[in-house]
This record gives structure tokens, C-alpha cells and sequence, in this order.
């Protein structure tokens, strides 16, 4: 088994006219396995930005139910298979949940990135006049993360923040040490969109 990205099984998304995107597919599918064309320039930045902030959500929310779960007596290994089990599961859960058990917290991204991309969609929402009411607790959050882990800190390692709170350590058995990617490696494609009617 490999790291995510070492395999080519990520998304692409590519803002950009539909002629340079037809041009540049036979590469894209080489590097990712699902290619998605989002429209004109910027469009891609704007909607990574968002998947960003949905997968950020997402890990303060296992960190809480994780720290809560370890504080409630639950094994560790018990409550990882449940989530997964369960309509709580969630690519986040099934890929970062496994390095936090771990205790390396290593997915190669750090605290300063998610506090950029979150921020970002946070001003994009306020730009448009929208004023959102979890993205600036998230905000918040990873500031307050990396005022006391550092900015480079591992972005994982915003559950310390609970795990400090509450004296606990959150860890489990066997877990590995990084993301590792157990699809089979396949030839990128694009992803088609049913009912598109922006370009």
C-alpha cells in the first residue's frame, strides 16, 4: 500500500476553457484518477477552497467525537470501526481519524494551510454578503492552533486542543503512521456532469 498521492488516486480540478481542458486531459488523467473540468479560470481555486473547508469541518468534528468517545470509556479501535460503520463515516474520518489514532497526526498538511483556505472561503461567503456561522468558528479554531502548536503544526493535531482540555490522550491500536491508499491504481477519467449548464 502507498501514500494517497504517490498512487494518482486524487482529484483534479481544472478551471480553464473547455478547448485547453481537452488538451491538457491525456496528462491530467496520468497524474489523478478523477478529472474534473469546473469552468472558467479561478473556478477550480474557488471550489478547492470549499472542499477544503468541508473536510476541515469535518476533522474538528471527529476530533470532538473522538475526545468525547475516549472520555466516555470507549475503545478507541471500537469507536474508529463504528464512525466508519456508520452514517457518520466519511472520507476525513476513514483516512485522518487512522494517523490521529496513530498518534502521528501526519497527513502533510499544516495548520497555516488550513487556516488560509478556510479563511478564504470564509471571505468569499462575506464578499457576496453571506455571513456564515461555522466557518468563522473554524477560523477561529485553527488560529487558535497554531498560536499554540505553531502554524507549521500538522493540521490533525487541532484535537490536542481537546486532548488538553480533557487529560486524555486519543489513541488506538495498529493504526498507520500516514494516509495510505488501498484502491487499486486505475487510469484517471473525467468526471462527466449530468445537467451542466455553465459552459
Amino acid at each position: 500500500m502507498a501514500a494517497i498521492a504517490d498512487t494518482g488516486n486524487i482529484s483534479i480540478f481544472a478551471g480553464c476553457s473547455r478547448e485547453a481542458f481537452e488538451r491538457a486531459l491525456p496528462i491530467l488523467t496520468t497524474m489523478g484518477r478523477r478529472v474534473l473540468h469546473t469552468g472558467d479560470l479561478g473556478t477550480a481555486s474557488t471550489l478547492k477552497v470549499m472542499t477544503n473547508y468541508l473536510a476541515t469541518v469535518n476533522l474538528a468534528s471527529i476530533a470532538e467525537a473522538l475526545t468525547t468517545m475516549k472520555m466516555l470509556g470507549m475503545d478507541m479501535n471500537v469507536t474508529y470501526e463504528a464512525i466508519k460503520a456508520s452514517s457518520g463515516t466519511s472520507f476525513v474520518h476513514e483516512t485522518e481519524s487512522q494517523v490521529i489514532l496513530n498518534g502521528s497526526r501526519d497527513i502533510s498538511f499544516t495548520m497555516d494551510l488550513v487556516s488560509k483556505d478556510i479563511g478564504i472561503f470564509n471571505e468569499l461567503a462575506q464578499r457576496k454578503g453571506l455571513d456564515l456561522e461555522i466557518a468563522p468558528l473554524i477560523v477561529e479554531i485553527f488560529k487558535d492552533g497554531e498560536k499554540r502548536y505553531g502554524p507549521r503544526e500538522l493540521s490533525p493535531n487541532i484535537i490536542r486542543r481537546l486532548e488538553e482540555r480533557a487529560n486524555v490522550e486519543v489513541l488506538g491500536d495498529g493504526f498507520p503512521a500516514e494516509m495510505i491508499d488501498d484502491e487499486p491504481e486505475e487510469k484517471g477519467y473525467e468526471v462527466i456532469i449530468k445537467g451542466r449548464k455553465d459552459i
